[in-house]
C-alpha cells in the first residue's frame, strides 16, 4: 500500500522536529513524490547525511510503501 503525502509529511516532521516540509505528488499516482525539507537538524551535515536523516524518519518505508522520493534538503538560512 502506498503512502499518502500527509503521512510522509507527518513522518518527516516527527523524525525531524522543527522541519518545514513540502510534499509534491509528481505523477498523481500516490507513488512518486518530491519533498523539500528544511530542518535545523541539518546544520553542519552533508547532503548525504541530510538525506539519510530523512530516510531514517521514514522508518523503513522508503523502497517499500514509498517507491520514489526526490529529495531537496537544507538547513534554515540564518
Amino acid at each position: 500500500m502506498a503512502l499518502d503525502a500527509g503521512t510522509i509529511e507527518h513522518l518527516i516532521k516527527e523524525g525531524l522536529p522543527g522541519a518545514r516540509v513540502t510534499i509534491e505528488d509528481l505523477r498523481g499516482d500516490g507513488d512518486h513524490y518530491a519533498a523539500l525539507v528544511v530542518a535545523p537538524a541539518f546544520k553542519g551535515k552533508t547532503r548525504v547525511q541530510q538525506h539519510q536523516m530523512v530516510y531514517a524518519a521514514l522508518q523503513g518505508r522508503m523502497g517499500n510503501e514509498l517507491h520514489a522520493l526526490a529529495l531537496q534538503t537544507s538547513a534554515p538560512e540564518e
